[in-house]
């Protein structure tokens, strides 16, 4: 939510502070999130009050309207440049991302003209105290380590023998996950065989 407080600030200005639907909707938005969310008003409701309490975000002050808005805080708590509090509404809306994957994302809402930019700003939000950001260890198969926010406190990054979406069988169960993936494997080849045996059949009937 934090996140799609900054997120509109900085692309839709015009529309900022958000009413209490408008910030609904920019929570359960379908793009430029990781995971898509579906918070209904009172989840919306409790996060802004906990978040008030932080200090971090709450009704928008001085606004002459009949519907309650809301802003965030973040550049009153930390006093962010334009860099940080990108790559920050960022990391806070799709989870922890490479630099280049950070670059190409934010510049919809702040432009960043090389990598460097992206790493050197990184790296002004690790050295903050408290840090507000850190580095995952790199993932078997991927070039870059990745960056999280610590917003929500330490991330755990899963561990080098088990990558991300692998989960790794044991005891009985990965016995029999394997004698059922040998059987599988057997009735595909079977099948295989016959279809090639009736295609050579096919073909014999024009040679």
């Amino acid at each position: 939510m934090l996140g799609s407080l900054v997120e509109k600030e900085l692309t839709t200005p015009e529309y900022y502070p958000l009413s209490l639907n408008a910030l609904v909707n920019a929570c359960n938005q379908k793009s430029n999130r990781d995971p898509v969310m579906a918070l209904d008003e009172e989840a919306v409701r409790e996060a802004l009050r906990t978040l008030d309490k932080k200090g971090l975000a709450g009704p928008a002050d001085n606004m002459i309207s009949r519907v309650s808005k809301y802003e965030h805080r973040l550049q009153e708590a930390y006093n962010f440049t334009r860099h940080e509090i990108a790559i920050l509404a960022e990391l806070l809306l799709r989870g922890p991302q490479t630099p280049g994957e950070l670059r190409s994302r934010a510049d919809r809402m702040h432009q960043f003209d090389d990598l460097g930019i992206v790493q050197s700003t990184l790296q002004r939000l690790m050295k903050r105290e408290p840090p507000l950001v850190t580095v995952l260890a790199r993932q078997p198969g991927t070039k870059e380590a990745r960056y999280a926010h610590l917003f929500s406190g330490e991330v755990e990054a899963p561990t080098p023998d088990s990558p991300v979406g692998v989960t790794v069988p044991s005891g009985r169960s990965s016995v029999e996950r394997i004698a059922r993936l040998e059987g599988q494997a057997e009735k595909l080849q079977a099948e295989i065989s016959d279809l090639k045996q009736q295609f050579a059949e096919f073909r014999k009937q024009f040679e």
